[in-house]
């Protein structure tokens, strides 16, 4: 059967005979009650048929229907009966107005029906973008936004089957997504369109139906479908692009900051180990002077200055990759922070050290190592800044479930709005231009404290400028068990 004759003929006349129908069944239920009705209320039940028409079947079978009811009207209620004639003036008045009558009620009813139609459909549409949109619009992957828009695409226009297909450029395999997931039909698809945006054609959409032929609305919705299928996938690869090249621009800002923060570092103690060694080997020192001790002082120094870099360096990069697991164990802070400052003896002796450690401080489960590099990298930093002769005073209390140590020095106060990026990498600010560093050390201090589920901030106090950190007293959940005391058995 001819695809046109069961789409479109058949509901056609379908429609028009249930109106016909409709109105012989009215005309002859009016024709059995005719001795007891007037002619006027007559005239109105004819209006029955009409409204019920239009309103079921549509405005144009509600017209047949006006035009047949003013033919029965006229045929078997008017004087003479059974005729078209009209002998009476005051009938043929009566029949035209019953005639204008039908006709533009069924044209008012089928307008507004009409209406209907339009309002659900555009209800229909709405609905549909704005499932689709929401669908596609917390998605970051081209693979899963082909999927979405295959999926719904299949569900929304009854298609027997959907693919996507999506270019990534020259030398790049396509992705490929079918809905449902299977062999494809046979023979070619029925629709294919591009999903094409401003700048570029991100790929085509092909799909498979019996019924080929689109309705205007749903050619608009599909074409809807499609642009936002195609700026979906424009807006992840932009995003790609946006995320590669600012990973790109940090990189270097990073390599940048690095060579310009280290290369001094670096060269320094190794043109002083350069220069001591070279003075040692060429026979110019005694080795029985004082001279010779102190170019071995220095070759020692400088070792520790350079392998202190070194190892700043290598913690940077295990904070960045996540490879920065503590080891923790129960540990007292005191005697790390003791440990500490008998190694940087030498470099504390131009400062006045004083430490604030209550005897009843709890133990606290850290990595020695860890805590001892950010005892360090404080104390560093407040030798550096802070003018000789000045206080450096480390202090520690119990808070609760916390210990909080302090690290105070004297030197100028940081700017509020310089607070908070002490502790990014290679930040340098007071006195940057004349105190040597790398910028790392801060920011090494954070990352360990933090990888201890620990905070640290700093402040400026009256007279000190202040670096604070807190370290959790308990181990997963527990505290440390102390050794009972025989006396209380």
């Amino acid at each position: 059967m001819p695809r046109f004759l069961k789409e479109k003929l058949f509901p056609l006349l379908y429609r028009h005979t249930a109106a016909i129908f409709c109105v012989a069944a009215t005309t002859f239920a009016l024709k059995l009650l005719e001795p007891n009705l007037e002619i006027q209320l007559i005239a109105l039940l004819f209006l029955l048929p009409v409204m019920v028409s239009t309103v079921l079947w549509g405005l144009t079978p509600g017209i047949v229907a006006g035009l047949l009811t003013f033919l029965a009207f006229n045929f078997y209620f008017i004087q003479p009966y059974y005729t078209l004639q009209v002998h009476k003036t005051q009938d043929l008045i009566s029949l035209t107005v019953f005639l204008i009558v039908a006709v533009v009620m069924s044209q008012l009813i089928g307008r507004a029906r009409e209406g209907e139609r339009v309002a659900r459909q555009r209800e229909w549409e709405a609905t549909c973008m704005y499932e689709l949109i929401s669908a596609l619009s917390s998605l970051q992957d081209a693979a899963s936004v082909v999927q979405t828009l295959a999926s719904h695409t299949l569900e929304t226009f009854n298609m027997d089957h959907v693919r996507v297909k999506i270019t990534h450029g020259k030398g790049q395999s396509a992705l490929l997504v079918d809905a449902p997931a299977g062999t494809l039909p046979s023979g070619e698809p029925a629709i294919e369109l591009p999903l094409k945006t401003a700048r570029e054609n991100e790929g085509e959409i092909l799909m498979w139906r019996v019924q080929a032929q689109l309705s205007a609305e749903e050619s608009r919705l599909l074409e809807a479908y499609i642009n936002q299928g195609a700026l979906a996938v424009e807006r992840i690869r932009l995003v790609k692009s946006e995320n590669k090249m600012r990973v790109l621009e940090e990189s270097d800002h990073l390599k940048s900051s690095l060579l310009n923060s280290v290369s001094h570092e670096l060269r320094s103690p190794l043109a002083a180990i350069k220069a001591s060694v070279s003075s040692l080997r060429s026979g110019a020192v005694d080795w029985d002077t004082d001279a010779r001790q102190d170019l071995l002082v220095t070759i020692e120094e400088e070792t520790d200055q350079l392998n202190f870099l070194v190892g700043n360096l290598l913690d940077m990069s295990r904070i960045e990759s996540g490879a920065l697991k503590p080891q923790k164990s129960w540990n007292a802070i005191d005697e790390i922070a003791k440990g500490v400052i008998a190694k940087m003896r030498k470099q504390l002796q131009e400062h006045r050290l004083e430490i604030h450690f209550p005897a009843n401080l709890p133990l606290v489960p850290t990595d020695y190592v860890m805590i001892g590099q950010v005892f360090t990298n404080l104390l560093s930093n407040s030798i550096k800044y802070g003018p000789a002769g000045t206080e450096i005073i480390l202090q520690a209390a119990h808070e609760k479930d916390l210990v909080h140590i302090q690290v105070k020095n004297q030197s100028p106060p940081v700017a509020e709005e310089h607070l908070t990026r002490i502790f990014e990498k290679f930040y340098r600010i007071t006195e940057a231009d004349r105190v040597t560093g790398t910028g790392l050390g801060l920011s090494i201090c954070k990352g360990i404290i933090e990888a201890h589920g620990g905070k640290i901030w700093a402040e400026n106090q009256p007279g000190y400028f202040v670096f604070h950190f807190t370290l959790p007293v308990m181990l997963d959940g527990a505290l440390p068990q102390y050794p009972k005391d025989p006396s209380d058995e």
